[in-house]
């Protein structure tokens, strides 16, 4: 199943270092099924980071394939990666571009990070752009942090997925046995 980013610009009254309050307004991503879930998610971070009255000024999805945090990292940039394939009928080479959201402290680590993200690409690639995004802090739908409840369908026993061939046979056998008896 993949996941849809949606972009959420929120309007609020900070308050700086230097106690001054100003409104401002932040860029946050997120992870939702829908514009509903990802408003409602919203206004939960949101509730949990302030104390303040918001307003959710926009909603939109974004164009990420991929998020990458790194830890020490507090800014995050938007890399634009090319995938780069050679057209067989053509021969002409064909460029695919996709986004990559990266944590980083400066261009030439969100570079260096970007590279690291491609490093199993078995395919050639370039990185063409790599900007500084706006966004302030992403909440993906489930971090696994300790403590976080595991969703169900999550959770993998490994006892369950290995199955001994001659159970199985059996079973299938008697389900065969069954379904002709009816």
């Amino acid at each position: 199943m993949s996941v849809t980013w949606f972009e959420c610009k929120v309007k609020y009254r900070k308050t700086h270092e230097t106690g001054e309050q100003k409104v401002t307004s932040e860029t946050y991503l997120l992870d939702a099924v829908s514009y509903t879930e990802a408003e409602a998610r919203m206004n939960e971070e949101m509730t949990a980071l302030t104390s303040e009255e918001f307003q959710i000024m926009n909603i939109k999805v974004a164009n990420f394939s991929e998020i990458h945090p790194f830890e020490n990292s507090d800014r995050w940039f938007k890399s634009k990666v090319s995938l780069v394939a050679i057209d067989e009928e053509s021969g002409k080479e064909r460029k695919t571009n996709i986004y990559l959201l990266v944590q980083a402290n400066d261009i030439k680590e969100a570079f260096d990070n970007t590279t690291f993200a491609m490093k199993d690409t078995m395919g050639d690639y370039t990185i063409p752009m790599i900007s500084e995004s706006p966004i302030v802090d992403v909440f993906p739908y489930f971090s696994g942090e300790e403590g976080e409840e595991i969703p169900e369908r999550l959770l993998q026993r490994p006892e369950e997925d290995t199955v001994d061939a001659g159970t199985a046979d059996a079973d299938l056998e008697e389900e065969m046995v069954e379904e002709a008896e009816v």
